[in-house]
């Protein structure tokens, strides 16, 4: 096995000193669903499973099975590797059981015809030893359809999956061989292989556990573990033969370096993908690249959020990406992560060697949303591991308000319904309501329905959201915005006066008093006038503007207050007569 040689030189004590905080992990249910017993069952699965439509898995296990098998691995660990299936109750059937002669080590995962037929390939064994392409049909019954010779430009080492098209040929890449010894890229048609192209090392080298792409005019996409300008990697294009470097990696703190797995692609082309070293912390990234060729690194990888990522990413109809790194997490173990379309990375799930250790392979996710992958190492016997993450039930919450629009100081109240497939979440969960990234307040759900009244909201449009936080059981969702319109509130003036009739030269005390339409602290200036003439304008303090004075002559006078509004109140005016004697 080819991973083994630069995957240990990375320590787990390295990864244990890089705590940098990454988003927690979302509820998931996280279950085994098959431990590895390192027999005739099969051990270590470095690939990732696949599924047919009544839900059973079908895998590899790089080793174990007849464990008499000799694997040249160079290493010690026995069997030369099985094909299984899982059934949808955790039972495993051993489908094949290689034997050296046709074929050994299957690194990658296989893939599945509408008839049934499996097809994969080893990295070692077949007819000459240099790995095979073979098919396993519906009944178990294995056939050899190419043996690599590693002669007249032929490849060996296949460990990346393959591709299946329309007509049934079939795709794939090798690790070593070819003209120059950088690797392969060849085509199986009915059985006969033709080398579509060999690597020359500056256009790319060692294509490892990565899998090809076809897009509906017949090119072909892939990466390479080294080679190209920096001799770190590349992404490449075989168009009627001819290669083109799409992308070299550069590597450093900016770039990645050593891409690995299986590429993913959006509905504009764009290629996702991670590297396996490189990045701010040397610990790998997830990369985009757009089709005119513009490299982003989207994430890297620090430790504490997964490390040395093995394989891909996948990508979901919403633009999230989901993967494993095979190291890190908690325990140093590795994790399965989750990069969101904000490209914020939550962690999924940290192993702890007893449920799984280091998932090399990458992940698949099923129309109800539940990711499957594998692990190499850990489990209930060390020998690997075949998980389930099920995550929470979606959610929808709804959000509206009643009165809207609506008055300053008047009471508006939030309800906020959330909805599931499941039904609603349990009674007493909360909800916040927010404006902006300010929290209005919070309501408790009962029957699926959370409310909050506030009397505070400013006079215009306000954007509100409701946001429920979810639990194991339902994911956390968030309402679309809600416009509370808030007009101006009324208000009412009275007019007192402390002595009426009054004498000249007494002191007399007018006091203004203003009161809200609803509620709310009024605020803001009060005038007052003696008939047109302006006596004075004075602050409105707890609803109350006061002047005293002494200057008013013998006769009559119209005192009046006018409250000049504010930003929440209109204005309003109050007269009284005023005699002195």
């Amino acid at each position: 096995m080819f991973s083994r040689t630069w995957i240990t030189g990375l320590t787990l004590a390295a990864l244990t000193l890089l705590f940098i905080a990454a988003q927690s992990a979302k509820a998931q249910t996280f279950t085994v669903l098959y431990n590895f017993t390192g027999g005739s069952d099969g051990g270590y699965p470095e690939a990732s499973v696949i599924q047919d439509a009544q839900g059973n898995l079908y895998g590899t296990t790089v080793y174990s099975g007849d464990l008499s098998c000799v694997n040249d691995n160079g290493g010690s660990q026995p069997g030369c590797g099985v094909v299984f299936k899982l059934d949808t109750t955790g039972n495993e059937t051993v489908l094949h059981t290689f034997i050296k002669t046709d074929g050994a080590l299957p690194e990658a995962p296989v893939i599945r015809d509408a008839e049934g037929n499996l097809y994969g390939d080893t990295a070692r064994g077949g007819a000459y030893g240099w790995g095979t392409v073979f098919k396993v049909d519906a009944s178990g019954n294995e056939t050899v359809l190419h043996s690599f010779n590693n002669t007249n430009g032929d490849g060996w080492g296949a460990t990346g999956p393959l591709l299946l098209d329309k007509a049934g040929n079939l795709y794939g890449d090798t690790y070593n061989g070819g003209v120059y010894g950088y690797g392969t890229v060849f085509e199986l048609d009915g059985g006969t292989e033709i080398v579509l192209h060999s690597f020359t090392g500056s256009d790319g080298a060692y294509p490892y556990l990565t899998s090809l792409l076809m897009d509906n005019k017949g090119n072909l996409y892939g990466t390479t573990y080294e080679g190209g300008t920096s001799g770190q990697g590349a992404v490449y294009e075989v168009s009627n033969g001819q290669e083109t470097v799409l992308r070299a990696f550069a590597g450093g703190t900016t770039d990645g370096c050593y891409p690995i797995g299986i590429p993913a692609v959006d509905s504009q082309g764009s290629l996702y993908g991670t590297t396996n070293a490189c990045g701010s912390s040397n610990m790998g990234t997830v990369w985009k690249l757009s089709k005119n060729g513009t490299e982003t690194v989207l994430h890297s990888f620090t430790g504490s959020d997964g490390a040395y990522p093995h394989q891909g990413a996948i990508l979901d109809a919403n633009g999230n990406l989901y993967g494993t790194a095979a190291q890190g997490g908690m325990d140093g173990y590795g994790t399965v992560y989750e990069l969101n379309k904000e490209r914020v990375l939550t962690v999924l799930h940290s192993f702890a060697e007893s449920d799984g250790a280091n998932p090399d392979g990458g992940l698949i996710l099923d129309a109800n949303g539940n990711l499957y992958g594998t692990t190499i190492n850990g489990g209930t016997y060390g020998y690997g591991t075949v998980f389930k993450l099920t995550p929470p039930a979606p959610t929808t919450i709804t959000l509206t308000s009643a009165p809207n629009p609506s008055t300053y100081g008047q009471a508006v109240a939030f309800t906020a319904a959330v909805t599931s497939k499941l039904g609603p979440p349990s009674d007493g969960e909360t909800v916040s309501f927010m404006k902006g990234k300010t929290l209005l307040g919070t309501g408790t759900l009962s029957g699926g329905s959370a409310s909050f009244t506030t009397l505070t909201l400013a006079v215009g449009t306000n954007t509100i959201k409701a946001v429920y936080s979810g639990d194991t059981t339902f994911a956390t969702s968030t309402s679309k915005a809600a416009g509370q319109v808030i007009s101006k509130a009324t208000t009412t003036t009275t007019l007192a006066s402390s002595l009426n009739p009054s004498k000249v030269g007494q002191s007399v005390t007018f006091t203004a008093s203003v009161a809200p339409e609803f509620s709310g602290k009024v605020t803001g200036t009060v005038t007052f006038y003696d008939g047109t003439t302006l006596l004075k304008t004075v602050y409105v303090s707890g609803g109350v503007a006061k002047l005293t004075t002494k200057t008013l002559t013998s006769g009559t006078h119209t005192i009046t207050a006018t409250y000049n509004g504010s930003t929440s109140f209109s204005g309003s005016s109050a007269l009284l007569t005023q005699t002195v004697h």
